[in-house]
């Protein structure tokens, strides 16, 4: 467990179709006065169309053997080196291009910290934070990230906020668990 590279996968938009629940697994929508909503106007984007959340959700991607992808909800993740963990969020009747802002709170500092593409990525002086920041085509509506584990992950309650224009939109706490004990 010497290095930990927290990379950062965006898959395509027709990830969504058949796996959007009802109800999301460990995610609070927020509009801009922090009360809870499942959808409203929150924001808007650069193109000045306004941004209105349906579905908001976070779980485990898998990629089968054939290279098809599974969207699974859940708000436990299994500590092991691969594992793919984040978020989607669908906006409602939005395409264009959206600016989000990811902070991504672990429990204690990692080993290391890394992206795949070098994009607008910080972390916090005490290691345990970082913020990520993007412009997504929103094709279909839909915008997400995914982070995967890698040796030296802390095990623990993790935190994503998502934010677009300085507005929270989304909330999910999860726990990354280890199966030695």
């Amino acid at each position: 467990m010497r290095t930990l590279a927290a990379t950062i996968l965006l898959t395509s938009s027709w990830l969504i179709s058949g796996v959007i629940v009802s109800q999301p697994i460990g995610a609070t929508i927020a509009v801009a006065n922090d009360t809870i909503k499942s959808s409203g106007s929150i924001s808007q984007s650069s193109n000045s169309k306004p941004i209105t959340v349906s579905k908001a959700e976070f779980g485990v991607l898998r990629i089968d053997s054939n290279g098809e992808s599974n969207f699974t909800p859940t708000n436990r993740i299994l500590l092991s080196q691969g594992g793919k963990y984040g978020w989607r969020i669908q906006l409602k009747d939005y395409n264009g291009e959206v600016t989000w802002r990811e902070v991504l709170q672990l429990p204690k500092r990692p080993e290391t910290w890394a992206t795949d593409d070098g994009e607008n990525f910080s972390v916090s002086k005490d290691g345990s934070e970082s913020v990520t920041k993007r412009t997504q085509m929103a094709s279909e509506g839909v915008i997400e990230n995914f982070w995967t584990i890698t040796p030296g992950d802390p095990g623990g309650k993790y935190k994503i906020q998502v934010y677009i224009d300085q507005r929270l939109i989304a909330s999910f706490e999860f726990e990354v668990i280890s199966l030695r004990r």
